[in-house]
This record gives structure tokens, C-alpha cells and sequence, in this order.
């Protein structure tokens, strides 16, 4: 049967339809985002700098004691961190989605408060809190005591002082995981055992258990990872008490001397590392094993803890409050005292730090309009690629959509660090030569925020079906068209929301961009770990928290768009 267009869909067939160049053009672009910085990275691992292949920068990273040493350190301080998240988020998350814990919803928001909050932040919060001589719990406690001026109970730069500040700051994934599994476990496998003589530990030894395990696991490995690929957290603590981790040894490779074909050495481990975990946290969670099938189900019947409700609650703020409580109250004491690590009173209370950071302090105008005007324009073009891509493989629209699915969240695996010596090695050299612009941490900006971004977006184009924009071809409409007319307003908020995610996370990406970065070119996150190597404390505070408020506006305003999921940041 022959069905009879309108004469203006025939029209509209007639003309040039560009839909499969600009597709196929974005899946290009796609292409050189990834494979070029990466290809360039194991090319330079390979080469003593001459152009000749050699495997000496292998030798040297896994001989050489300075190289073996930040090795070490980083197993130390992943393989602990990962377990004092477990041993700590494991537990709340159990409290928070099976007990009658009091204030639960809030306790997810303080998590998500902890969350949100850049790690390399924390981290000089910490400084202002446990420095071993001027830290105000360490002035405190000689206040009470009496004890000499260089006694001291915290010393925040050392080993077991960074570990506990990176686990401050890499506990919110154990506990998302394990309370969103437990959140999503029918209420009547617990029951049935119940019913069939199980006491509640039988309960949770043979049903609870075994079904947020591999959350649990998958929790352990995203930790483990997190704190391996960190910068900044080491880079403010390590340094200065003597030591690197993998992450701040490649960055010193930059330092003069610059070293870069050691540097593609040293990141290719994190890379292999990283990608081995990612594909091991995807091994877990898909386990079908653990796998609930079902229909609808009843909430899980919440455990009463009777007179230990109050007491349990005390302890899960006490929890709290080192990664936001403390911290956050370091950082307002400190951007109100006309000295940061003095307690600040009524008297002594000043704005000299907020009229300096927005008066006096030149570098604060560069970062700010650096970042503003490099915000946006990730945001925008990180969108419009998420938009494209999820497109094209949600609608399997070019030959290949698989291989472009896969490009798309490749970055996930790349840590921050490894991606921008990728990029300064590519992008040092014609026909590209990008570094000293802001052009060069735009790739690296729109690199990182990607895999977010297209996972959400594509998410949201399987909830729209694809006969909407089959009709709208039908009648004459080029795919990009139907796109532009039919589907894309039907992910207004989705698009919207993923815009502010990508926003929020350039404010506080520094891995990728202390790498990148010139005296032209530096951004707040930049301007931060600068001032904090100048001792000016105060001025970081007043930043840090306007960084802060920026980011929970943004993510307060996005959860309250419906039907939009979180979005992962990346910690740096």
C-alpha cells in the first residue's frame, strides 16, 4: 500500500538532509576527545624523548626507590581508606534504610553535604583543624590541659592523617551504594524468614546480607579507586610531611626539569588500575546471583532500637561531623579571623578576607572569569555532545553506536591526573598546540564531565519512545529535526540539570587542571591550592565557601526537578 505525503513533507524530502554528516561528525569529535590523549600517552611511555622506542621508563618506575615508595604508599593509604569506608558507611547505610533511626532523611543529606564537598578543600579545612601547631583542636586541647606549646594529639600531616581525610571524603560511595541496595530489598524475604522461625541475625546472615554484598564490594572498589587517583588531598598533606603518593609524583615530573615520557609511564599503572576496578565494581553489580525478581514489593519493616535510637544518632553526627560540621566551621571561623587559625570572637571579627579576595587580590578576577567563562562553555558543549551521542546510541542511529557508547564513558576510567598529562602531551605539539589556552582544559573539562552526562541523558532518552519522532519523519522532518522540534523538549529538565552538574563539577576539578594550567589560564580550583601553598588560609576559606554555596544551590535546585537521578561527581 502506498501511503500519500502532504506536499510539504514532500517538499521537505527534497531537501539536503545533513543528519548522518553532523552525526556522524560528533562521533568524530567523540574519537580525537579520547583516543588522541590516550594514544599519545602510550606512544610517550614508550620513548626516551629522542622518538627511539625504550622500555627504560618501566624500569626506572618499578626500581627506582622514588618511584616504588609513592607506589607503596598509594596501595597503603587506597587499601585503608577503602576499609574504614566500609567499616563506618556500611553500618549507617544499614541504620539509615532498616532502623527507626531518628532523623534519617537528614542523615542522607549531611552525607550528601559530604559528598558534594571537593576533597582538596577538606583537606585544608583539616590543616586549619589539625595542623600540629597552630590547628585549633590541637590550641584546645593545650588550652584545657596546660601542655607545652609543641605538644600536640593531631598531626594531620602524615600518613595516618591523610587517610583519615580522604575516607572523609570517600565514604559517601560505600554508603549510597549499600543503602540504595538495601533500600531496594523486598521487606518479604525478610519476613518469610521471620515467619519460618529466623532471628534477626539468622535473618541477616542468610537474606540481608548476601543481597548487599556486592554493593558492599562494588562500594570497596569505588573507594579504593577514589583515593588512589586523589591530587589534591595528597598534594596539600603528603608534600609537606616529606612523602608523594602516584598522583603527586607524576605532578612533579612537570616540575623543572619537565619529564614528561616518565610522567606517561608512572600514569599508565593508574590507568590499567583504574580500568581493572571499574570492570570488576560492573562484574559485581551485575551479578544475577543476588538478583531480585518480582513485581511491586512491601517496604522493609524497620528495625526499633528501642532506647539506643538517641545514642546511635548522636554517634552517626558525631561521624558527621568530621567531613562537614568541623571543616565547614574551620573554614567560617577562618574566613572571619583576622588570623585563620585564631578562634574568631565578636571583637575580632572582620571582613578584611572577603574585601580582599573580591578587592585587592588580582589572580581572584583571572580564576573567577577563567572559570565562569570556561563553565559555561563545558557545560554547553559537554550537553550538546551528551545529547548527541546518548541520541545516536539510544536510537542506534550510525553504524558503530556501540563503539560510540563505549567512547562515551571511557573517561570514567581515566583518572584526572592521567588524562591531563594525555592532553599536555598531545596538545604541546602540532598540528594542535593548545597548552597556555584555555582552550586545552576546555577538552580536558568536557573529557571528564562526559561519562556523566551521557549515561543521564540516555537514561532519560529510553523513557521517551521512539514512534514521537518516527511520526515527525514520516512527515518530512530530517533526524536532527525531530531531535531539535520533538525529543529535546521532552528533556528540557534532564538537559538543564545536567548542565548545572557539569558547571559545578569545572568549579571543582584540579587534577586535570593543575597539570594544564598557566599563569593565564589558572581557575578557582587553581587559585586555591596556590593560595594554600602561600600560607593564606583566609582567603582560601572565603572562596571555599562561596565554591560550596555555589554547589549546593546548584544541587539543591536539580534534586528538586522531578524525576532527575544524582549525577556523579568526579573527586580530584
Amino acid at each position: 500500500m502506498t501511503v500519500a505525503l502532504p506536499a510539504r513533507a514532500e517538499r521537505r524530502g527534497l531537501g539536503i538532509d545533513v543528519s548522518k554528516p553532523v552525526l556522524y561528525g560528533f562521533a568524530a569529535l567523540l574519537c580525537v576527545l579520547i583516543v588522541l590523549p590516550m594514544s599519545w600517552l602510550l606512544i610517550y611511555s614508550f620513548s626516551d624523548g629522542k622518538g627511539s622506542f625504550t622500555l627504560n621508563n618501566f624500569v626506572t618506575l618499578f626500581s627506582d626507590p622514588t618511584f616504588l615508595a609513592p607506589l607503596l604508599t598509594t596501595f597503603i593509604i587506597s587499601t585503608s581508606a577503602s576499609l574504614i569506608c566500609c567499616a563506618v558507611a556500611a553500618p549507617m547505610g544499614w541504620l539509615v534504610a532498616r532502623t527507626d533511626l531518628p532523623f534519617s532523611g537528614m542523615i542522607r543529606a549531611l552525607v550528601t553535604a559530604s559528598f558534594v564537598t571537593p576533597p582538596f578543600l577538606g583537606a585544608i579545612a583539616w590543616e586549619i583543624l589539625a595542623a600540629p601547631n597552630s590547628g585549633l583542636l590541637n590550641k584546645v586541647f593545650r588550652s584545657i590541659t596546660g601542655a607545652e606549646p609543641d605538644v600536640h594529639v593531631f598531626n594531620i600531616y602524615s600518613l595516618p592523617g591523610l587517610i583519615f581525610v580522604i575516607s572523609c571524603y570517600t565514604f559517601p560511595y560505600v554508603f549510597v551504594l549499600v543503602a540504595n541496595s538495601l533500600d531496594r530489598t523486598p521487606g518479604e524475604l525478610e519476613d518469610a524468614s521471620s515467619i519460618l522461625g529466623g532471628g534477626r541475625w539468622h535473618t541477616a546472615r542468610r537474606i540481608t546480607i548476601p543481597l548487599v554484598l556486592p554493593a558492599l564490594l562494588a562500594g570497596a572498589l569505588v573507594a579504593f579507586l577514589q583515593a588512589m587517583t586523589l591530587f589534591g588531598s595528597p598534594a596539600i598533606l603528603a608534600l609537606p610531611a616529606g612523602f608523594h603518593t602516584m598522583t603527586t609524583k607524576i605532578w612533579s615530573l612537570f616540575q623543572y626539569p619537565p619529564k614528561p615520557e616518565l610522567a606517561a609511564a608512572a600514569a599508565l599503572p593508574l590507568l590499567v588500575i583504574t580500568v581493572m576496578l571499574l570492570r570488576a565494581e560492573f562484574m559485581i553489580l551485575g551479578r544475577r546471583g543476588y538478583s531480585v525478581v518480582g513485581g511491586k514489593y512491601g517496604q522493609p519493616r524497620l528495625i526499633p532500637l528501642h532506647a539506643w535510637r538517641w545514642p546511635i544518632f548522636l554517634f552517626c553526627l558525631l561521624v558527621l561531623a568530621l567531613p562537614v560540621f568541623l571543616p565547614y566551621a574551620a573554614l567560617l571561623n577562618a574566613a572571619l579571623s583576622p588570623v585563620a587559625t585564631t578562634f574568631v570572637t565578636f571583637k575580632t571579627m572582620t571582613l578584611h578576607n572577603f574585601e580582599f579576595v573580591l578587592f585587592e587580590l588580582s589572580a581572584t578576577r583571572l580564576a573567577l572569569k577563567n572559570t565562569v567563562i570556561l563553565g559555561s562553555a563545558t557545560a554547553t558543549i559537554g550537553t550538546l555532545i551528551a545529547v548527541i551521542i546518548a541520541y545516536v546510541t539510544a536510537r542506534q542511529a550510525v553504524t558503530g553506536w556501540r563503539v560510540l557508547g563505549f567512547l562515551a564513558t571511557a573517561p570514567i576510567a581515566i583518572p584526572g591526573i592521567v588524562l591531563g598529562v594525555g592532553l599536555f602531551i598531545a596538545y604541546t605539539r602540532p598540528p594542535f598546540v593548545l597548552y597556555g589556552t584555555l582552550w586545552i582544559l576546555l577538552i580536558a573539562f568536557v573529557t571528564i564531565a562526559l561519562p556523566a552526562a551521557y549515561q543521564q541523558l540516555q537514561a532519560a532518552f529510553r523513557t521517551i519512545h521512539p514512534e514521537l519522532e518516527d511520526a515527525s519523519r514520516i512527515l518530512g522532518a530530517t533526524r536532527l529535526k525531530s531531535l531539535w522540534q520533538i525529543t529535546a523538549p521532552l528533556l528540557r529538565t534532564g538537559v538543564i540539570a545536567t548542565w548545572c552538574f557539569i558547571f559545578v563539577g569545572v568549579m571543582r576539578e584540579l587534577s586535570a587542571a593543575i597539570i594544564l594550567f598557566t599563569s593565564e589560564t589558572k581557575v578557582i580550583s587553581v587559585l586555591i591550592y596556590d593560595l594554600n601553598e602561600g600560607g593564606d588560609l583566609g582567603a582560601i576559606s572565603v572562596i571555599g565557601i562561596g565554591m560550596l554555596l555555589i554547589t549546593f544551590a546548584v544541587v539543591i535546585a536539580v534534586n528538586r526537578i522531578p524525576g532527575f537521578g544524582s549525577v556523579r561527581f568526579r573527586n580530584s
